[in-house]
């Protein structure tokens, strides 16, 4: 497998799903703006991606994907398919239980989860109300993270990473042709939020037929592989969401400021595209390619691809992260300054944008180094860092937030996630299941560099294009283009002349690969 190709698979629909997420979040900015619906959807809307990131997208599939690709490895497809139908079983009788107990209960979890609504009784039964109607998308995604998983295992991501954009594509039709003409815009997006998991589910049953690794429906049991990939989620629930569990933190936190959930949300949607096309592609691929390494002895071999990852990761980061450091407010307000989205709306949501992305390299790093202890079915030592990570980051939030407001939520997730950066780092050095190559300390310095002339002439055009961006909205969309496409040019000029990557490794990235025999 080509650890480059497939990351850029991945990575392709990734950026599909994320480009059409931003004209969905634009949408919503212009019908909802930061009111009181938008703050009620995003609350709601944050409750079944949360457990979706964290049981789903994240601790199932880092204990399912390295057990499941180890039975391929050594018993043969036959074996693995029916360890993917005992836990299909058993994981949609498991979430399906869950989904109903979450929606019945939910006039008690939602206090909980949006405290800052307890003095608006409408507003918290619009949450709790809303958050019903879309609670269902868990057990669709559910479904389809198992599934990709089993694709991710055959080497096959085109599908798992294509199912997203089917959620923008619901939200986009939707925003264009139901919204304007519905008096509740809020029970619209959330019945599209479940709609979506019906069809996301069924991008990835067709695509595993198409590899011959159908999963027929059976009786749950419980097998020693279901029991293994059970024990080995517990704690992976914490360590692989702990990003998202320290957004629900804030999401509680900010909640006690009107307007700033949604500053925050479209934040951290800006930020997320990033993240998105770099560290959850790159750890997707990564995950089964050190698990069929290592369990085929060459550990050499893993030692390469995860020197690559890390390698690929910041070479791809760190010109994103100087490019939102310099550039937010324009970033902010050419995306979603529209409608009822004002300008003290994009200013807030700039500075949130700025605090996020000062742990840009640290959020991608953690989804790069965590499958290191995936692959050798090890979740328990991510656990113990991502809880520290936690910890940390429910401190800083609270003494922050108290001090300098909503800003004070970003800049606490973003130390938090340094502190799990480093330890998850340590940890690996320390066991020798990392170790920098030669042509990774070689190549971070030149792709730091490559950064710094990018950010200067950010910083320098930025200047130039103020009276472009106060023209207005066709003006300043120009000017927003022109800084990304000369800052995209200028840090692929610098990088090829500092030899942070090669012309022949673009070559091989961009040449056709040749059916398999």
């Amino acid at each position: 497998m080509s650890l480059l190709r497939s990351f850029a698979t991945v990575s392709g629909f990734t950026a599909a799903s994320r480009v059409l997420g931003f004209l969905r979040d634009i949408l919503i900015a212009n019908y909802l703006g930061s009111g009181p619906i938008a703050d009620a959807f995003f609350v709601a809307f944050r409750f079944p991606n949360l457990f979706r990131r964290l049981f789903a997208e994240g601790a199932f599939s880092a204990a399912f994907v390295p057990v499941f690709a180890k039975r391929l490895e050594e018993e043969g497809r036959e074996a693995a398919r029916k360890l993917g139908e005992e836990v299909q079983a058993v994981l949609a009788i498991g979430v399906f239980a869950f989904t109903a107990l979450a929606i019945i209960f939910m006039p008690w979890l939602m206090p909980l989860i949006a405290p800052g609504f307890r003095d608006d009784p409408e507003q918290m039964q619009r949450a709790i109300e809303l958050a019903q109607i879309c609670f269902p998308y868990l057990f669709f995604m559910s479904l389809t993270a198992m599934l990709s998983g089993v694709l991710n295992s055959l080497y096959h991501f085109a599908a798992g990473a294509a199912a997203p954009v089917a959620l923008n594509v619901c939200f986009i039709v939707s925003l264009l042709l139901i919204v304007p003409a519905s008096e509740e815009p809020g029970e619209v997006l959330a019945w599209t939020v479940t709609v979506a998991g019906v069809v996301q589910v069924a991008i990835v049953v067709v695509a595993c037929r198409t590899m011959g690794m159908s999963l027929r429906p059976s009786l749950p049991r419980l097998s020693p592989g279901v029991r293994r990939i059970f024990k080995l989620m517990g704690p992976g629930v914490l360590s692989a969401g702990v990003l998202q569990i320290n957004i629900l933190v804030g999401t509680m936190i900010a909640s006690l400021q009107a307007g700033a959930v949604s500053w925050l949300y479209y934040a951290d949607r800006v930020y997320q595209l990033p993240l998105g096309l770099i560290g959850i592609a790159i750890g997707v691929v990564l995950l089964p390619d050190l698990t069929r390494k290592l369990r085929g002895g060459d550990s050499e071999q893993a030692l390469h691809s995860l020197n690559r990852g890390v390698e690929m990761a910041l070479l791809l980061t760190l010109p994103a992260t100087a490019a939102l450091l310099v550039i937010p407010v324009p970033i902010a307000e050419v995306l979603f300054q529209r409608g009822a989205f004002t300008a003290a709306d994009s200013q807030a949501t700039a500075q949130a944008l700025f605090a996020f992305a000062l742990g840009l390299p640290a959020y991608v790093l953690v989804k790069v180094l965590q499958p290191a202890f995936y692959a050798r079915e090890n979740t328990v030592t991510p656990f113990h860092f991502a809880a520290i990570a936690v910890a940390a980051n429910v401190v800083l939030s609270l003494a922050l937030f108290y001090w300098i407001g909503f800003v004070g939520i970003a800049l606490a997730t973003a130390a938090a996630a340094w502190l799990q950066t480093l330890l998850l780092a340590v940890r690996l050095l320390r066991d020798g299941s990392a170790r920098p190559d030669g042509a990774l300390l070689r190549r971070l310095p030149r792709s730091l560099l490559a950064s710094a002339v990018m950010a200067a002439l950010l910083w320098g055009l930025h200047q130039a294009l103020q009276p472009w961006l106060a023209a207005g909205e066709g003006p300043a969309l120009l000017a927003l283009a022109i800084l990304v496409g000369a800052g995209l040019a200028v840090f692929g000029l610098s990088a090829l002349l500092f030899r942070a990557i090669t012309l022949g490794e673009v070559r091989a990235l961009l040449r056709r690969r040749k059916p398999a025999a």
